[in-house]
């Protein structure tokens, strides 16, 4: 049997460590790269090439792949989606899943209509950790859950708010873009916090409260909290921020009335804290490219990232889209610095394929150019804050929300 093809559209940037995956399944004879697709020629091209994804789908046949990876701008999401699905090929989509929840909608529909596979690049839902998180939780590990948060306290540098012209945009034209910390950088981390309280649709979210700053000059949000409901009453608190003194790994936080588990997903690392134990275990994690694969072939697995299944976060990105445009952070409450910023805990990415590097900020997600990057006073303490209460900065008080 032949094995299958794969093609990447959008290969520089983040779409190198699709391509880096590609080619690890190459090496385990589970897949082949057949093409990709990508408005600058490569160099060094490692497969055929093509411009566009219109190029590639009116190709002979035989050009045609299995499997596309899509690792492109996320107001393009949606086209180049719905017509790989329509010539009948199977998706990896990278995250966020659309600019819109309408488009969401639309996309799902696409999916079903056709009958092809769509999965969406959040990599934690590969983890091994969450599963065993969403089992402790069951077993009453941490008694009645509380609450569930999701702090995230990271660095992008200037460089990384010129790096392509819809970076730190909320919309493009007429077209929504919604680029901004809680649904592209740290998407990760509402995910994960809404995966693991068994949140996958949108009507499973009562309602979404935003409060969204910025201390860059852009238009989306660098450092934002939110307070999340779902239907079946858990709460949600995510702090978030672009704008640290220094890069920490990012982690959901299980509170209960008998203690609670800490998921740092970036390491697939869990710590579980109670009165009687306090234990930490690492786990394994299964590539979505792969896991994509086994499902097209039959194994009877299923989808771990099913678009069907990114709705509750879609409905946080919906509320973030539709809210007022991000307030400015005062001056006063906030330093540039000029270089690159420490990383606490280690190397940072969300695994295999992530955007981890080595100790500094270029590397971890921010391109090379212009380091400096501004810091927002004692943030990383409100993020905290608003997740494990899940309470805004507004409500929290956080000092640049207060009238001068």
């Amino acid at each position: 049997m032949s094995l299958p093809k794969v093609a990447v559209v959008g290969i520089h940037g983040h779409g190198g460590s699709h391509l880096r995956a590609v080619a690890d399944l190459e090496d385990r004879g589970l897949a082949r790269l057949s093409a990709v697709v990508d408005p600058r020629e490569p160099d060094d091209a490692p497969a055929s090439w093509f411009a566009s994804l219109g190029d590639l789908l009116s190709a002979d046949a035989d050009a045609l792949p299995d499997v596309l990876v899509l690792a492109t701008p996320i107001h393009t999401h949606l086209p180049l989606a719905r017509a790989a699905l329509e010539a009948g090929i199977d998706v990896l989509l990278e995250k966020p899943t659309t600019a819109s929840l309408a488009e969401h909608a639309e996309l799902v529909a696409v999916v079903e209509r056709t009958g092809r596979l769509c999965q969406v690049g959040f990599q934690t839902f590969g983890s091994h950790a969450l599963p065993a998180v969403a089992d402790m939780v069951a077993r009453g590990e941490v008694g009645q859950v509380t609450g569930i948060g999701a702090v995230g306290t990271w660095v992008r540098t200037a460089a990384y708010w010129t790096r392509s012209p819809w970076a730190g945009r909320r919309r493009m034209g007429d077209r929504a873009v919604v680029d901004g910390v809680v649904t592209n950088p740290l998407a990760h981390a509402v995910a994960t916090a809404l995966w693991v309280g068994g949140a996958r649709t949108a009507a499973d979210l009562a309602y979404v409260n935003t409060d969204l700053w910025r201390a860059n000059p852009i238009e989306a949000d660098d450092t934002s909290s939110l307070r999340a409901v779902g239907t079946d009453g858990t709460r949600y608190g995510f702090g978030l921020t672009l704008c640290a003194a220094e890069r920490t790994p990012a982690r959901v936080i299980v509170q209960g009335t008998e203690g609670e588990i800490e998921l740092g997903y970036e390491h697939d690392l869990v710590r579980l804290r109670t009165g009687r134990v306090v234990a930490e275990k690492r786990y394994e994690r299964t590539g979505l490219l792969e896991n994509l694969l086994r499902v097209r072939a039959g194994t009877g697995e299923r989808l771990l990232c099913d678009v069907r299944d990114t709705g509750a976060f879609m409905r946080v990105l919906e509320a973030v889209r539709t809210a007022p445009d991000p307030a400015p952070v005062d001056d006063a409450y906030v330093d540039w610095v000029d270089g690159v910023a420490p990383v606490a805990g280690g190397p940072g990415g969300v695994g295999p394929g992530g955007t981890g590097g080595g100790p500094g900020g270029v590397g971890q997600g921010n391109p090379e150019g212009d380091a400096r990057h501004p810091v927002v006073h004692d943030v990383a303490a409100w993020c905290e804050r608003a997740a494990r209460e899940q309470r805004t900065f507004t409500e929290l008080g956080a000092p640049w929300t207060l009238p001068r």
